[in-house]
């Protein structure tokens, strides 16, 4: 079968095959502590399931309009003035199955064979296959551990080129929990506005940060910054509703119908009963948000206690998300668990997948060779017996 060149050397994500292989070793009867996937490990709060059950009673399980209902992108017009002071009109809004989703459609409706979208590196693993979808070209800017791993306005200035389209933006950030210090984001923006590019923020860690960190919408930075801006966020990480697959652009209204034609030819629409739940999530009681990034906050803190004590390890504290990405390459060619060595970060979490069973991701995948990720989205037990595996793995 001669299959098309967009999907030749497309690669499946790698944090779903890092899951994959984690549950293939559960499966063979192996207790594995796996810290692979993005998700709370929280169920979607009671409120907001029940609101999902009287839809379907009411008989919401038709198709709706492309772009998502009237009343749910009316809820998130009301929360972004709520949160944020940002006024944003339905038709500025396209309700998509995902965050994912949405970032998809903002790159196929914006980008094409040619054009180039600027990335900070790490990075979320999605972020360039969706742009090598659209034919345009990822172009990798590294940022350090030194610099908080964010972009500075003279590494994007130095990164411009006629042909860049995009600049993608991603804070709180995945992999690296970083938050992007809103004066940095403003010049960020600053620039994009005076060289004519469009900026995509991905901001679905929003409400999880710590500390004194900061979230700026981007958009609320001026005019001409909303003009040039496309937010993308959903429900997934703040209300534990992964499964539920809703997510939202906002953006310019020209860009907004564009994005609602491309959809109605994917996938005539989200699904319908997660937009009512959605609604219930954004105009319902938020103390479920609060409780969340409670616990949260106590498995960062716990988790970064530990790294502290764990020889050779480098990490930047996360400020936002529930990662913690540290660089191991202090302990390539050292004698690890089993008497295993290994070369690259790949080779580390599959060594540790085999010897201890702890899952993680390489950071190979987020562009960050050396490093690898570790998702505090899960139960304290689980972290305490996993991160115990760990210190022992790296004894030898």
């Amino acid at each position: 079968m001669r299959l098309s060149p967009a999907v030749q050397t497309l690669k499946p994500s790698a944090t779903i095959a890092a899951a994959a292989k984690a549950k293939q070793l559960k499966q063979s009867g192996v207790k594995v502590y796996d810290f692979t996937l993005g998700e709370p490990d929280f169920n979607t709060p009671e409120h907001i399931q029940q609101a999902a059950i009287e839809a379907m009673r009411a008989g919401h399980t038709h198709y709706t309009p492309s772009g998502g209902i009237l009343e749910l992108k009316q809820a998130i017009g009301r929360a972004y003035e709520r949160d944020y002071g940002l006024k944003v009109a339905p038709n500025q809004i396209v309700v998509s199955n995902g965050a994912k989703h949405c970032i998809h459609n903002v790159l196929t409706a914006l980008c094409g064979p040619g054009d180039e979208v600027i990335i900070p590196t790490p990075y979320w693993v999605s972020y360039s296959a969706l742009v090598e979808l659209t034919g345009a070209v990822p172009v990798l800017i590294e940022t350090t551990a030194e610099s908080g791993f964010c972009l500075t306005a003279a590494q994007l200035e130095a990164a411009i080129t006629p042909r860049t389209r995009l600049l993608m933006l991603n804070s709180p950030s995945n992999p690296t929990g970083s938050v992007y210090p809103p004066a940095r984001l403003e010049e960020l923006a600053q620039v994009c506005v005076a060289r004519g590019l469009m900026i995509l923020s991905d901001e679905i860690y929003e409400k999880l940060l710590y500390g004194d960190a900061e979230f700026r919408c981007v958009a609320t930075f001026s005019p001409e910054i909303a003009a040039r801006t496309i937010i993308v966020s959903g429900v997934s990480k703040a209300y534990a509703m992964t499964g539920w697959r809703i997510g939202w652009s906002i953006a310019p209204v020209e860009l907004t119908q564009a994005i609602d034609n491309l959809q109605s030819q994917e996938t005539s629409n989200p699904c319908s009963v997660s937009q009512y739940a959605a609604i219930a999530a954004l105009d319902g009681p938020q103390q479920c948000v609060s409780d969340m990034l409670a616990e949260f906050t106590r498995r960062r803190e716990y988790v970064v206690q530990r790294f502290r004590d764990l020889p050779d390890l480098g990490f930047v504290e996360p400020t936002g998300a529930f990662y913690m990405f540290f660089d191991a390459s202090r302990h390539f060619d050292r004698p690890l668990q089993g008497g295993r060595r290994v070369s690259n970060a790949s080779d580390f979490c599959t060594a540790l997948l085999e010897e201890a069973h702890v899952a993680l991701v390489t950071g190979d995948a987020f562009g960050a060779p050396g490093y690898a990720r570790l998702s505090f989205a899960s139960a304290m037990p689980q972290l305490e017996a996993g991160i115990d595996r760990l210190a022992a793995f790296l004894k030898g």
